[in-house]
């Protein structure tokens, strides 16, 4: 359900583009200092983007150097110096791969979700201790979704509730909330990334619930009854359509309302383009990226 939230590449200037790559290249790194490094392989562009926003609205001081590492050992690239915000996407990644991994080893047996809970319990167990409200509201939101999957919600919106709130708890980053606008700005951004991530993924994954016999909101809403899945997807997407992009709308709401203290180019373009564009490519709309 996460690596949706991507910049648009083309449209970044190549010094932009260069912090995004640090930033990505420092929650990397974070993860091998706290984690180890297999769980590097889990880390997704959901998990940047959250590294990204919340740098750019803090006044930390940001240290970018150029480096080798050990996965792109014959370049040396820019990478953003460990900081207390790496330290906590790092943290997040971790956290919500190893329920990633949990619900798809509960639902389909995949014996690779079964090895990679092992890799990772002993950092999952670790970290339920280092946030510990914060993740029993993440695993509150889980039960919460496994429920109305569980009695076949048929309602996106409500089915999408959960995973909105839980992102809005990852979001809520305590040393970048510095006073209660800036937390609720911050909420609301996280709860409609979760919405949008949580419909647009729903939407991607059709033919594999159908195949599969998973539950997916939208055939349950739509009443799925074995057809053609193209003729479907064209009676449904009108509807998807909307639904993102109204979420979407209210993602750039809040980024309006933040104070930024640096990079608002590129978290801007990430809402207005990348995930604009991953909408258009998903739905159909557009050309693949």
């Amino acid at each position: 359900m996460f690596g949706y939230v991507l910049p648009d590449k083309p449209e970044l200037k190549i010094g932009e583009y260069e912090i995004y790559r640090a930033i990505y290249c420092g929650v990397c790194r974070a993860i091998r200092k706290n984690h180890g490094n297999l769980p590097r392989l889990i880390l997704n562009y959901d998990i940047a983007f959250l590294a990204l926003l919340l740098s750019s609205i803090t006044d930390d001081k940001l240290d970018i150097r150029s480096e080798r590492c050990m996965v792109h050992p014959l370049r040396r690239r820019n990478i953003l110096q460990d900081n207390a915000i790496l330290d906590y996407a790092a943290d997040m990644d971790v956290l919500l791969s190893y329920l990633n991994l949990r619900d798809k080893w509960q639902d389909g047996r995949s014996v690779a979700s079964l090895a990679g809970l092992a890799a990772l319990k002993g950092r999952y167990r670790a970290l339920m201790d280092k946030y510990p409200v914060k993740s029993l509201i993440i695993l509150d939101k889980l039960k919460e979704l496994a429920l109305l999957e569980k009695s076949r919600c048929a309602s996106v919106d409500q089915a999408a509730d959960p995973f909105a709130r839980l992102m809005e708890e990852v979001i809520r980053y305590g040393p970048a909330c510095t006073d209660e606008n800036t937390e609720t700005i911050l909420r609301w951004i996280g709860y409609n990334m979760g919405k949008w991530i949580y419909t647009i993924d729903a939407f991607d994954d059709l033919e594999e619930d159908i195949r599969r016999n998973s539950y997916n909101p939208f055939l349950c809403q739509y009443d799925y009854k074995g057809q053609d899945i193209g003729v479907f997807r064209n009676r449904i997407v009108k509807d998807a359509e909307f639904n993102l992009i109204h979420t979407l709308d209210e993602i750039a709401k809040g980024f309006e309302l933040l104070d930024f203290k640096r990079y608002k180019d590129i978290v801007g373009n990430i809402i207005y383009s990348g995930m604009q564009k991953k909408t258009e490519n998903i739905l159909g709309r557009g050309k693949a990226t």
